[in-house]
């Protein structure tokens, strides 16, 4: 337990309090007093003291209060910058927090502003994991939260809905049809599972396309075909019949190249002509 407290402690020691780091000093002082269940202390004012026929019981809690009141005092002035150890020396606890946070009330105030536009002007950048980018909106809302700022759960689902790429039209759409109530969290998983689905179908065209890659396209009407040599340029074409109509003598059963009225006046002509 004392090893816990010591290991605890440290991390008000890598964080002194200067004026400009009380959100996350204060966090930590927080983390640190609630493990020691000493939390009370710097939310509560200093009991009043308690007459002489008090009850046992308020008496042991009015010392023990005092004996964790300066145990946590201690604490909040030795990870503080020497001029606010100046100024806070002669106070409790419970006054010290209050005065700190009249101090840096103007720094929530910026914070708060600086947040809130982060959060509404942050996108999400195609291809980047959904998943890194809402944990990051999820932070924004978190530390709005702690700035006394808290978005509502369907605000927050909105803004982190708004910021995704065209991509996710479609499960925006549905879940916004469907009036879907989700957590952060629940939202989170949905939105991985989403991005999984895309990317297993984009995977599919892509390899229909290294598939098809190295086929020629054929060309239309016929250009750059070869035509058939030897044998197989006389024989015709599927659905013709072996032998049609003579477009010389105008007799069906034979073609012009062997009609034999066709041949005699070729071979008349030939004669002629020698």
């Amino acid at each position: 337990m004392a090893n816990n407290t010591i290991s605890l402690r440290s991390l008000l020691e890598k964080e002194e309090l200067n004026g400009i780091s009380f959100l996350d000093w204060f966090c930590n002082l927080r983390i640190i007093l609630k493990q020691e269940r000493k939390e009370y202390v710097i939310e509560e004012p200093v009991p009043d003291v308690p007459a002489a026929n008090a009850p046992r019981a308020y008496k042991d809690k009015f010392k023990k209060h005092m004996v964790d009141m300066v145990d946590v005092g201690c604490l909040m002035l030795a990870t503080m910058s020497p001029e606010l150890q100046k100024q806070h020396e002669d106070m409790v606890a419970y006054e010290m927090i209050q005065n700190l946070k009249e101090i840096c009330a103007g720094q929530a105030r910026q914070e708060r502003y600086e947040t809130s536009k982060a959060i509404f002007q942050c996108k999400m950048i195609e291809g980047f994991p959904v998943g890194a980018h809402v944990i990051k909106m999820m932070g924004y809302i978190q530390t709005l939260e702690k700035l006394g700022f808290p978005l509502k759960n369907e605000l927050a689902t909105g803004v982190i809905l708004q910021s995704l790429p065209d991509s996710f039209k479609s499960f925006v759409l549905n879940f916004n049809m469907n009036e879907i109530n989700k957590t952060l969290a629940q939202l989170l998983g949905m939105l991985r599972t989403a991005e999984g689905d895309m990317k297993k179908s984009g995977s599919k065209s892509i390899l229909m396309v290294r598939k098809d890659k190295g086929k020629k396209m054929a060309k239309p009407n016929g250009i750059g075909k070869t035509k058939p040599k030897g044998k197989n340029a006389l024989k015709p074409k599927r659905g013709i019949c072996k032998e049609g109509k003579c477009f010389h003598c105008d007799k069906s059963g034979h073609w012009k190249r062997i009609c034999l009225v066709y041949l005699e006046e070729v071979k008349k002509a030939k004669a002629v002509r020698a």
